[in-house]
């Protein structure tokens, strides 16, 4: 078994840990919206991790942003408590504006193609 074989299951494993907590487990009250995770990335020495997440319909991205980065520790004790990692990584929250960066560039492919058109 390869090393990065390891390393995508547990980046899995931890993105569906940390969607469970945020969905269920947490109170922060600057959390507000709906928060998912997109992707998680864990150093090859698995002391920290890099978590992605998409923000929806939030009061302030930049509250939401820094209510999870004071969670970072509660986060980690419940990922600590439910998968077995000889190391429970360090948690740093980064925001994923991909799905935004998406529809951008939807949105300007569709309006070239009207162009074309007419």
């Amino acid at each position: 078994m390869t090393k990065n074989n390891r390393l995508d299951r547990v980046n899995e494993e931890l993105k569906k840990t940390i969607s469970n907590v945020l969905t269920f487990e947490l109170q922060n009250s600057k959390v507000t919206g709906m928060v998912s995770v997109t992707k998680v990335r864990i150093t090859p020495d698995f002391r920290y991790a890099k978590v992605y997440v998409s923000l929806l319909n939030s009061k302030s991205n930049t509250k939401t942003m820094e209510g999870l980065k004071e969670s970072a520790g509660f986060i980690r004790a419940q990922i600590a408590k439910t998968m077995n990692l000889r190391v429970t990584p360090e948690l740093s929250f980064e925001i994923d504006d991909s799905m935004e960066y998406g529809a951008k560039i939807d949105k300007i492919l569709n309006e070239l193609n009207h162009k074309e058109e007419k």
